[in-house]
């Protein structure tokens, strides 16, 4: 049964600022489709309208990509109203269109109140108009005045657009390489000796852990991005995948092999452009979001970093 009530004396009504996003398809894989060539930060864009890029695959076993969430939700919490518990509900229904910001059905009240009902809230007929604000959750059928249509809940960002918006501050970037041989002039390594490949100078920004919030169209995301491997390419033609940051190598170690990240070359890198391997670190990350009663994962790929390194022959003399 639904109760009217008059001047929305029993319900709170905030209205929520909105950011017009296009809707795009559930994803895959986000892959970093531009890095800064200076930081190795990836560059997200957000646009609107636009829709997202082509989805990849991980391929690895690991956490899926899941969750675009509903752009509309019912939170009772700022009227005391615990069940039902916030979460996802239907864009549109018979009785309008949903509003995150005042938790209803909108539509258009007909007929229009007369001139003088308090529900115009002092304005005159032809000025706004008056609509009627359902909430099926309590029954109470609401009548509020409006100088435009209220926002469009269903038009918004899903809690996966705002999401992207949390990771844009995150300014996740590749990792500082740190590998031995150094890439500098005087270091050379020397084939069948161990290489050790780890992420130098290690913080929130380049393995994570981070934590980032983010709010648009009534939704609040909050999300935590934490890499999951890093898939190293040795220019040798062998490729390396290490699901650590690595272990910094010491003098100390000697000849020992890397206990986590490290290769073996078999070759010199003498038939190599500037007789040197390339060497590129591709970092993956894994984001967690929650916000809007609802979760979700986004896996984000393709942040690189290269660098040049030596490698030569043993030189044995016989005399």
């Amino acid at each position: 049964m639904r109760r009217l009530v008059a001047r929305a004396l029993s319900i709170s009504l905030a209205t929520a600022g909105l950011v017009a996003f296009v809707h795009g398809p559930t994803y895959a894989d986000t892959v970093c489709q531009r890095t800064d060539p200076a930081t190795g930060i990836c560059l997200i864009t957000v646009e609107v309208p636009g829709n997202p890029g082509e989805p990849g695959t991980p391929g690895d076993g690991g956490p899926k990509d899941t969750g675009t969430g509903s752009a509309c939700w019912w939170d009772g919490s700022a009227q005391g109203i615990s069940k039902p518990p916030p979460g996802p509900v239907p864009c549109s229904s018979p009785d309008g269109y949903w509003s995150n910001g005042y938790r209803c059905y909108i539509s258009l009240a007909k007929p229009q109140p007369p001139a003088g009902d308090p529900n115009w809230q002092g304005h005159e007929p032809g000025d706004g108009a008056v609509y009627n604000c359902y909430q099926p959750q309590t029954g109470i059928l609401v009548l509020i005045w409006s100088p435009d249509p209220p926002p469009n809940s269903g038009q918004g960002p899903t809690p996966r657009d705002v999401a992207q918006l949390a990771i844009k501050q995150m300014a996740l970037r590749a990792i500082d390489i740190g590998i031995t041989p150094s890439p500098g002039a005087d270091s050379i390594g020397i084939v069948g000796m161990p290489v050790w490949m780890w992420a130098a100078n290690p913080d929130a920004h380049t393995v994570g852990p981070t934590t980032a919030s983010a709010t648009a169209g009534g939704i609040t995301v909050s999300a935590t991005a934490r890499i999951q491997r890093i898939t190293w390419d040795m220019g040798d033609g062998h490729t390396v995948i290490c699901n650590t940051a690595g272990t910094p190598y010491k003098a100390s170690y000697g000849n020992k092999k890397s206990p986590d990240c490290g290769h073996v070359y078999t070759t010199s890198s003498s038939s190599k452009p500037d007789q040197k391997f390339t060497v590129t670190a591709t970092s993956d990350w894994v984001i967690t979001w929650a916000g809007a009663g609802q979760t979700g994962t986004i896996r984000l790929s393709g942040l690189t970093r290269s660098v040049q390194i030596a490698v030569g022959e043993a030189q044995v003399l016989v005399q």
